[in-house]
Parts: C-alpha cells; structure tokens; sequence
C-alpha cells in the first residue's frame, strides 16, 4: 500500500460550493463529479468555483470501501447518493474534516472519528443507526449496500408489496 501525505484542507460538500466565498473554499478538497452536480443547481457559480483554488481528487478504492463499510453500519447508505459516498470516502483517505449540511454525512463522520462542520445548519446532536422497513407489515429489510439513486425510494416490500421507508432504530 502506498502511503499519501496527508494534506489538512477540508472536504467540502455541495452546500459549500453553494454558499461559500471564494476565500472560503481556497485549498478545500472537492470531487470532480461536484461540478455537474453544481453546474445543475447553481450554474451561476462556475466561475466563482474555478477561481476559488479547489484541490480536484477522488478517493481511492479502500477510502470508498471504509465509507461504505461505515455506511451500511449506522444504515446511512440508503440515502445517500455516490457524490455523498464519495465526499465521505475523501475525508476519511486524507483524515480532513468534512464540510456538510448533509446530516446523513455527519452522522458517519462521527462515528468514523472524523471531524466536521456545518455549513449553515446546527448539525447532528448524536450518531443514530437508520433501517429499511415496511411501513405496512413492519419488515425489516437488510441495509442496501450501495448508494441509492432514486432519492427516498427505497423500493417494496417482497412480503405486502406497500413503500419501504428509511427510520431510525429503537
């Protein structure tokens, strides 16, 4: 295993790109998958994040691998999306603390030890474990283990046919 230097800039979540000053964001970690998702909701911002000296990277296998380990622990993976998986994954690789609104992501980032900040909400008070269940016949369904792409669509159950939903466990 090759050892990377580890560089101290933050990982920052879309929300950031969003709101944040140039300043701000200077020497602040990001995914090129990123700028379409921002190009997508804030085009007005291209040249506001071209100008701001973001350090461009993607995690490597075995930070995606402990992300989603992580992920499918405390049953965040279901709503998460692979930007998110992947913001987390580069936190972790380089130990950076993560920059997210994302409460999903906070909530992993805590309990992997790493640090984040908000970037315009209060932030989880507690780590909570989620899970897959049937909102009719109460089915427990085992924590996806990749991303969702369809956001709050987790699918039917096999046994009523009716919504699974994300909860918190008791």
């Amino acid at each position: 295993m090759t050892t990377r230097q580890i560089v101290t800039g933050e990982v920052l979540d879309t929300a950031a790109l969003i709101s944040w000053s140039i300043d701000q964001m200077k020497n602040c970690f990001v995914l090129p998958s990123q700028r379409d998702e921002l190009l997508k909701i804030a085009p007005e911002r291209e040249m506001i994040i071209d100008a701001a000296d973001l350090i461009w990277e993607s995690p490597n296998d075995e930070s995606l691998e402990l992300a989603s380990k992580l992920a499918i622990e405390t049953g965040d993976m279901a709503g998460l999306s692979n930007i998110d998986l992947g913001i987390m994954a580069l936190s972790l690789e380089g130990q950076r603390k993560l920059v997210t609104d994302d409460y999903r992501l906070q909530n992993i980032a805590k309990k992997a030890g790493i640090d984040w900040a908000p970037v315009s909400t209060e932030g989880i008070k507690k780590v909570w474990k989620w899970q897959l269940k049937c909102i009719a016949c109460k089915k427990i369904f085992p924590t996806p283990e990749v991303p969702n792409q369809k956001k709050s669509d987790w699918g039917e159950c096999t046994d009523c046919g009716t919504q699974l939903k994300l909860t918190k466990r008791k």
